[in-house]
């Protein structure tokens, strides 16, 4: 089923109109004297159904995930076979927090391949979708037979950026999940000691690591927002892809040089490893809340300046 399917049934606007930017207003007439109305929630529903439904299938996605799923088997393999002689596969303390706890419970493989893969990987896999949105559907001449059915450009953008947000969820629960399978074939399973030395039960071990997921998930909103503006700005998905990738990978440099140390508090990766305070007994919640609302900062700015950007914009593809 084509995109323009998804409409069926309700009612179309000319082109001219939608792709101006004009909005549905509910009892104006047509010249044939038909009342224009605006699309109903189930319309709606498909909308964002559809966009999730040709994101996954994508082999760009598929691919995306196939590599952080292999993530966590590589570690795992690495650590199992740095260890099989009895060695310290923390090396003395260095490396991720929890990787030197792997060979006592596989579960700290969950959070080690998050840790991993949060720097680079999910922000570029959330990055390449993100940019691709709109850009994408513009270089390939479809953005304006989108906008034909009665979405409106706020409804189209917020479909498209839920379905970046949804991603971003699977993404991170895609590593998680083959963490998890891989740790509970190389090494054993049970109760695991915190980073604060306390012992908790497998089963609230399972629970902090969703926690943790979720928390790594909502982390990437502010990447999905830069990349949709950035979409918003070019006509060509790869341009808008390489340059919300070249930015994530910018100010990930600008957090690690000390002297834009008075910078670093306000740009979006620098709390994403807080997530491992969940694992400390009591939780450390201070870095945790702060990363939490710059993301949601960093979405409201770009979700803002994408919305102003897009309906603004002069549609001709």
């Amino acid at each position: 089923m084509s995109r323009a399917e998804t409409g069926q049934g309700a009612e179309r606007v000319p082109v001219s109109e939608t792709v101006a930017g004009s909005q549905t207003v509910p009892g104006l007439r047509t010249p044939a004297g038909s009342a224009v109305r605006g699309p109903s929630p189930l319309w709606t529903f498909g909308l964002l159904r559809s966009e999730l439904v040709t994101t996954v299938r994508r082999w760009r996605t598929l691919a995306l995930l196939g590599v952080l799923a292999a993530v966590p088997v590589l570690v795992g393999i690495a650590v199992k076979i740095e260890t099989r002689g009895g060695g310290d596969a923390g090396h003395g303390g260095q490396g991720p927090a929890f990787i030197s706890q792997i060979t006592n419970n596989g579960l700290f493989l969950v959070f080690t391949a998050l840790a991993a893969t949060l720097p680079f990987f999910l922000p570029m896999a959330v990055g390449v979708v993100a940019g691709d949105a709109i850009a994408g559907e513009a270089g390939a001449g479809t953005l304006r037979y989108l906008l034909v059915a009665p979405a409106g450009r706020t409804r189209l953008l917020l479909a498209k950026y839920t379905t970046v947000m949804v991603f971003c969820l699977l993404a991170t629960l895609v590593v998680a999940v083959s963490a998890m399978i891989v740790g509970a074939l190389l090494f054993p399973l049970g109760d695991l000691t915190t980073i604060s030395g306390t012992r908790i039960s497998f089963t609230e071990g399972l629970g902090r690591a969703l926690l943790i997921a979720l928390v790594v998930a909502a982390s990437l909103v502010g990447v999905a927002a830069l990349g949709l503006f950035v979409s918003t700005l070019t006509g060509s998905g790869i341009a808008a892809m390489a340059t919300t990738v070249g930015l994530v990978i910018t100010v990930q440099i600008l957090d690690q040089i000390p002297q834009s140390h008075a910078l670093q508090p306000y740009l979006f990766p620098h709390y994403w490893l807080s997530f491992a305070d969940l694992m400390r007994d009591p939780v450390y919640w201070d870095d945790l809340v702060r990363n939490l609302g710059l993301q949601a900062l960093y979405a409201a700015v770009f979700g803002s300046a994408a919305w102003a950007r897009f309906t603004t914009k002069d549609i001709s593809a």
